[in-house]
C-alpha cells in the first residue's frame, strides 16, 4: 500500500484482543445482488437504490482466546503503527474451505489495498493448513463488499433464501468461494 508505509498484518495475540473490533466502521448499502442461476453456473446483476443508506454489524463479542490458542481458527489485525485498521476472522470448515467469519477495514482505509492484504493473510493460513479455498457469505445489500469478493477472486456459488428470513432488509444470503 502505497503511503502507508507503517502497515502491518498480525495475528491476534492476548494484547491486541481490547482492538480487535476497532475496524468495525459502518459501511453503505447501495443496493442489492440479485443472483440467478443457468445452465450450471451462477451470475449476479446489481440493482443499485436511488437513494443509500449506513448499517453497521454488532460488535462481535467472542472467545477470543480460542482464536489466539486453536489450531482451527485465527483472526489477522491490520496495523496502522499501533492503531488496529482492519480484521480478518477465518477457520477450518467442515467442506476443507477456510471459512472467513468476517472482514472489516475501517473506513478511513477503504480502497486502499488493505483488504487485500487481509485477504492474502488468510489465504496463506488457509494454504498452510492444507485446505481447498476460501468461502464466505454475504448479504445481498452489501453490493460494496460482493464487488470486492469478486474482484479477489471469489465466484458466487449458491444463494439461500430463507436464512435472513428474520431480517426483513435482506432479501437472501450469497455464498462466495475461492478454489486454489
Amino acid at each position: 500500500m502505497e503511503g502507508t508505509p507503517n502497515i502491518s498484518i498480525q495475528a491476534l495475540n492476548e494484547d491486541s484482543i481490547s482492538v480487535v473490533n476497532e475496524a468495525n466502521d459502518p459501511f453503505p448499502v447501495i443496493g442489492k445482488i440479485i443472483p440467478s442461476f443457468c445452465d450450471g453456473d451462477w451470475t449476479h446483476e446489481e440493482q443499485l437504490y436511488e437513494t443509500t443508506h449506513e448499517t453497521s454489524f454488532p460488535d462481535d463479542s467472542l472467545d477470543w482466546s480460542a482464536y489466539i490458542s486453536g489450531e482451527d481458527k485465527q483472526v489477522f489485525l491490520a496495523f496502522d503503527e499501533t492503531t488496529c485498521i482492519g480484521q480478518i476472522r477465518v477457520m477450518k470448515d467442515w467442506n476443507r474451505f477456510a471459512y472467513i467469519e468476517n472482514i472489516a477495514v475501517q473506513k478511513a482505509y477503504r480502497q486502499s489495498g488493505l483488504g487485500h492484504l487481509l485477504m492474502k493473510a488468510a489465504e496463506t493460513w488457509a494454504k498452510e493448513q492444507s485446505l481447498l479455498g476460501l468461502s464466505l457469505e454475504a448479504q445481498n445489500d452489501n453490493v460494496i463488499a460482493c464487488r470486492f469478493y469478486a474482484k479477489e477472486g471469489f465466484e458466487l456459488g449458491g444463494v439461500d433464501t430463507l436464512k435472513q428470513i428474520g431480517n426483513p432488509n435482506i432479501d437472501m444470503t450469497l455464498y462466495w468461494y475461492k478454489i486454489f
